[in-house]
């Protein structure tokens, strides 16, 4: 992953409060990572920071558009993914403490995507299309017989 787009926050280096963080994911993002069923995409992510002296609360608020693999044609298509998570650490602050918020928000948008996914009909590619519909078999299976 490219060291330009990580977004790493130093807790340690931020005062108590609460803080704002806008990070965008691009395709160059997801080009650089590794086994991703996301080819593309550019993700808006708005993160809200409310540190504590113990521990924090993080709310990440992710939009925009991915491109994955139809399971059908194989061809690219576009999700729209919108999501919001809030992350809780009620474990005491260690003196290492940080947060990559390019990682977490591409995990939000990784667990949002839906497990099966399918161009709209009609959307497929037509060759891809016509080479499915040759190997249909229109037969009905035979039935057991005992």
């Amino acid at each position: 992953m490219s060291e330009q787009n990580h977004y790493i926050i130093d807790l340690r280096r931020l005062p108590i409060g609460t803080h704002e963080f806008d990070i965008q994911l691009d395709d160059a993002f997801f080009e650089g990572l590794e086994k991703s069923e996301i080819l593309r995409g550019r993700i808006g992510c708005k993160a809200t920071l409310n540190l504590r002296e113990e521990d924090y609360q993080l709310t990440i608020a992710v939009h925009g558009t991915v491109f994955v693999v139809c399971d059908r044609c194989l061809d690219p298509m576009p999700l729209e993914i919108e999501a919001n998570d809030e992350l809780m650490n009620d474990e005491p602050k260690a003196p290492n403490d940080e947060i990559d918020l390019s990682w977490l928000a591409y995990e939000i948008v990784s667990i949002n995507i839906p497990i099966v996914h399918c161009h709209q009909a009609g959307e497929c590619n037509k060759q891809m299309e016509l080479l499915l519909h040759d190997h249909l078999c229109d037969e009905p299976e035979p039935e057991d017989k005992v």
